[in-house]
């Protein structure tokens, strides 16, 4: 109870602090929007499908994936901001677990994420796009367990480099690859052999596979549960990693 309560503390206080700064989450809807609005366009004749349907069921789960990654992994900056001003420095003297000062940040981030998400399915909704609720209430926790994984990945980086100069060159060294190699803009089916073997190495083209199935209707699909299995696992690592390193910082 008091590890619950203790995470409900830390996700309010970040959640109003989130909150009074909303242009954020404006800024964070701002790519992919655009992305939606200026480059899905030219799927349909590209990707030769069918419909306009057919096309923003491959493009809008890639989408959201490229929110939940991004989102996620440059949420380091402001825990540095927070170092800097004592903030996590006082957190010494408090009770409150220290899985719960990495929980309840990354839930914030979570609920942001799923936010955005919401945002851009809407739009997408106006563009043809069309999923069953139940398949997209899957890919929405499938995109949240991504958001989780990142965003304590994210604060855990933090804790160790501590320093933006040092965090954004390091976040963007790990974001591209991931980028190139998950399929989200366009499917990896259209890469050479050896490109499809190097990109199954990487768990967000199994977690981009899966919301895909899931955005069309094929819940039986492996690639769901694989997916599923896949992103869960890495984020159990990556949170009790994070919170190994806020336990070492804030003792």
């Amino acid at each position: 109870m008091k590890f619950a309560r203790d995470t409900w503390l830390i996700f309010q206080r970040q959640f109003l602090l989130l909150i009074r700064q909303p242009v954020w989450l404006f800024v964070g809807i701002f790519q992919p929007v655009m992305y939606l609005l200026l480059f899905a366009p030219l799927l349909k004749p590209a990707l030769q499908a069918s419909s306009n349907a057919e096309a923003y069921r491959i493009f809008v789960p890639g989408l959201l994936v490229l929110l939940a990654i991004f989102g996620g992994l440059f949420q380091g900056f402001g825990l540095i901001a927070e170092l800097r001003a004592g903030v996590i420095e006082r957190s010494r003297v408090t009770p409150v677990s220290r899985l719960a000062l990495l929980l309840g940040r990354s839930l914030r981030d979570v609920v942001s994420l799923i936010a955005q998400a919401i945002i851009i399915t809407l739009l997408a909704l106006g563009f043809g796009l069309s999923v069953f609720i139940g398949d997209l209430l899957l890919a929405y926790l499938l995109l949240a367990l991504i958001a989780l994984m990142t965003s304590a990945l994210s604060y855990g980086i933090a804790l160790v480099v501590k320093s933006e100069d040092a965090l954004a060159p390091l976040m963007n060294t790990i974001a591209q690859p991931v980028l190139l190699l998950s399929g989200i803009l366009l499917p990896l089916t259209f890469a050479p052999g050896w490109l499809q073997g190097i990109a199954d190495w990487n768990p967000f083209s199994w977690a981009v596979d899966g919301a895909r199935a899931l955005f069309a209707g094929d819940l039986g699909n492996d690639a769901v549960w694989q997916g599923l299995s896949v992103m869960t696992v890495i984020t159990a690592l990556a949170v009790a990693w994070a919170a190994r390193e806020f336990a070492r910082s804030v003792r």
